[in-house]
């Protein structure tokens, strides 16, 4: 018997909101949902005030039944059963070719008159919770396969691409606005509306297909592993070590060469060469070999999601926005096998800066943002309760002390005027004594980022309405995630710094070893140093910095810099250079301040002229081997 649409008596309700419509009536919709968040009041109100027939599937029919919905089921529509454990449900002409099926052509309405397919006006549909499932710590690959929809993006891509006559809703938060267009209209929505719902279903069908191409590209490059896996498994340092340099308290001995403990570098090739070639690139057509395989897949896509318009970029005249990455589809997210350090816990994206909870203040600026970053990055460094003081992305202070309120005090003590209008980041709760501390001390901050902040703090803050308050929730470890930077035409990749090197491997390579206080003075040194613009030169007093030189084509004047800074706080104090020392002459500044110690990669073809300057001067100097350089 044909199917076609029957002829329904439109209520009293809808007559009084339209008398005509030349848009496409809403007669027949097929509903299909994972997600049945306001489903049955929405096919509830489709029935009952436009008479719309309820086709529908599996698990929605039977809870749209259950709801006391006229429903029928899409095995009735077809004339075949769910089979095959439910993958084959709604791939049938009767169904595609009613959603198809165009209504201004002849051929096609005669096509589906002679062949029973009964016209569908909307379809409801969203998709099984794949990027959900495969975020699960223990999904096995069979059950992350079965979560991938088939039937789902099909309807949806179907009706979206015949949008000129059929609505298409993959979004329950798109039912109350789409019940309003059909009360407005009689029973119908407008082109624009179904344009506006169609692009929505590409743009997640998009973003569907992409987590399930990012996911089987890391199963597949997991399999192809190219980091030393042995020794990821052996890198058991917590986040936020204590570090040591020694196990002798008098006499730290830092001489050795790298152990096995130390944590793996990232290698261009794995160790397992292979023939085989990735999946081409769908717009280049590149390939690659599995030896290439890894972190950075041949085919990179970003999915962000646009949190809010900036009042303008760095300058007035430059339009900005901010965007997060889309839920689920965190492309700076490694695999835990992909990581540098596997035994690091996987990083919650709901405590990402980007994911920060604004508690208070003014709109934040693209500047805010890019402070945020380099404060929250920079004391993620460290186990002890610190603060970090960032003004243009350079810090003003660091330091680390038994409880925030002392640790801000030291770091706004670093130097009080570039203080003024900074940008602060704790790796701890907020209380009352870190707010009673910046009032005593009438710093203007711009923006601070924390963890949590208590009541009784943010009550205190309240008063300074203009400040920006963000909560984060947590605090991931530094590195193992990717980072991004443009240039024209084109996007860098790296994965994030991070000071995770053993420093028991570190060599003391002075005739003088640093005394105990030195070398957990040095440690602090170098941890901070990685969060300074190179070239870098900063010089710390414990767990203080007292001096930073940055940013400038020369080491020599960044040492000039943080020495001038530092002043008589130099002497007895001890220093550290991201990158190697390529003349003594940056070291005889230092050590002419009276600067004790240095900490430094090595590696310079004059590192024996820079040790001479060293030892006449009766500095010790320790080589980590790895440097920290930050453009």
């Amino acid at each position: 018997m044909t199917d076609t649409h029957k002829s329904v008596p439109r209520t009293p309700h809808n007559v009084q909101q339209a008398a005509t419509t030349t848009e496409p009536v809403v007669k027949r919709a097929l509903i299909s949902v994972t997600d049945k968040a306001g489903i049955v009041d929405f096919a509830r109100a489709l029935q009952d005030e436009f008479a719309v027939e309820i086709v529908s599937t599996g698990g929605t029919a039977r809870q749209l039944a259950d709801a006391g919905i006229k429903v029928r089921t899409i095995n009735e529509l077809t004339g075949f059963p769910e089979m095959m454990d439910g993958r084959i449900k709604t791939l049938h002409p009767k169904v595609h070719g009613a959603i198809l099926a165009r209504r201004d052509l002849s051929t096609h309405l005669g096509q589906a008159k002679q062949y029973g397919i009964g016209l569908i006006d909307m379809v409801v549909v969203n998709l099984y919770a794949f990027a959900a499932t495969v975020a699960k710590p223990d999904v096995t690959y069979a059950e992350a396969i079965e979560n991938i929809d088939i039937g789902g993006p099909a309807l949806l891509r179907s009706a979206a691409k015949n949008h000129a006559a059929v609505t298409v809703v993959c979004n329950p938060a798109d039912y109350e606005s789409v019940l309003l267009e059909l009360r407005l209209h009689a029973g119908a929505t407008t082109l624009a509306t179904r344009r506006r719902l169609a692009t929505t279903v590409f743009a997640a069908t998009s973003a569907y297909d992409n987590a399930i191409y990012t996911w089987m590209y890391d199963q597949l490059a997991i399999e192809n592993n190219h980091f030393n896996q042995e020794a990821a498994a052996s890198a058991t340092e917590p986040v936020g070590r204590q570090d040591t340099l020694s196990s002798s308290a008098a006499t730290p001995d830092l001489a050795g060469s790298p152990s096995e403990d130390s944590p793996p570098t990232i290698s261009a090739t794995p160790d397992l060469a292979s023939s085989y070639e990735t999946p081409g690139c769908p717009v280049c057509g590149q390939t690659e070999s599995l030896t290439q395989w890894g972190v950075f897949a041949i085919d990179k896509r970003l999915f962000l999601c646009k949190q809010q318009e900036l009042r303008y970029g760095e300058n007035p005249h430059q339009p900005a926005a901010f965007y997060r990455y889309a839920p689920g589809l965190d492309a700076a997210m490694l695999p835990p096998t992909l990581r540098a350090n596997a035994a690091l816990p996987s990083p919650n994206p709901a405590w990402q800066l980007g994911q920060a909870q604004q508690l208070q203040g003014k709109e934040l600026s693209y500047n805010n943002y890019l402070d945020l970053d380099a404060a929250w990055a920079a004391v993620r460094e460290f186990s002890e309760p610190c603060c970090v003081i960032i003004k243009h992305l350079t810090p003003c202070g660091i330091a680390c002390a038994p409880t925030p309120a002392l640790a801000y005090e030291a770091a706004f003590a670093c130097d009080p005027i570039s203080a003024f209008g900074g940008v602060m980041a704790f790796n701890r709760p907020l209380d009352t004594a870190v707010v009673e501390a910046i009032f005593e001390r009438g710093q203007f901050v711009e923006a601070l980022v924390v963890p949590h902040i208590e009541l009784t703090a943010l009550a205190l803050l309240s008063q300074k309405t203009n400040l920006r308050v963000l909560e984060t929730g947590g605090i991931n470890p530094t590195g193992n995630q990717l980072e991004f930077r443009s240039v024209e035409g084109g996007l860098l990749a790296m994965v994030s710094d991070s000071v995770r090197e053993d420093s028991h491997t570190f060599e003391v390579v002075s005739q003088r070893q640093p005394s105990s206080e030195e070398a957990q003075a040095l440690l602090f040194a170098w941890r901070a140093c990685k969060s300074v613009k190179s070239n870098a030169i900063l010089i710390a007093q414990g767990s203080v910095t007292v001096g930073i030189g940055c940013g400038q084509p020369n080491r020599l004047r960044s040492a000039e810099l943080a020495v001038a800074q530092a002043g008589d706080k130099a002497r007895g104090a001890v220093a550290a250079s991201d990158a190697f020392m390529p003349f003594a002459d940056s070291l005889e500044v230092l050590a002419g301040s009276g600067v004790t110690a240095l900490i430094q990669p090595g590696g310079s073809i004059r590192d024996n002229e820079v040790l001479l300057a060293a030892n006449d001067a009766d500095m010790a100097v320790v080589f980590t081997g790895l440097r920290h350089f930050r453009h």
